[in-house]
């Protein structure tokens, strides 16, 4: 299995991981007397008491998402990165038309005119 796909699947599953788990916990102000100002009293992280487990699931996760997030732009990066043109591999349908005769502003006297006529009678196919 390539290793940048795996990262980004452990990525993707951190990612959604810390999503549930801050959604699922609850706040440290959100009690009914925060609104009117007892909350507030607290040290400016809340209590230093022990965290539950929620708290500690949310902190391994992000450390995870973190670290994913290095390893993608570190194997992002370190792809080989292919040199050269990106027409090397086209390939030519059809050989390229020629050119046609320059335009002059000299005029064509009668000889030329019916020397170019019968030269163009003769390159057509019979």
């Amino acid at each position: 299995m390539n290793w940048l796909l795996l990262v980004l699947m452990i990525h993707i599953l951190a990612a959604l991981g810390v999503i549930g788990l801050v959604l699922m916990q609850h706040g440290k102000g959100a009690d009914m007397g925060a609104a009117f100002g007892s909350g507030a009293s607290g040290s400016l992280f809340g209590s230093s008491g022990s965290a539950n487990f929620l708290s500690h699931s949310t902190a391994v996760l992000a450390a995870v998402f973190f670290l994913t997030s290095l390893g993608l732009a570190h194997l992002s990066f370190s792809a080989p990165k292919s040199s050269g043109s990106i027409m090397e591999g086209v390939v030519q349908s059809a050989p390229p038309a020629s050119t046609p005769p320059a335009v002059t502003d000299e005029p064509v006297t009668e000889g030329e005119a019916q020397d170019a006529a019968a030269s163009r009678a003769d390159n057509i196919p019979q």
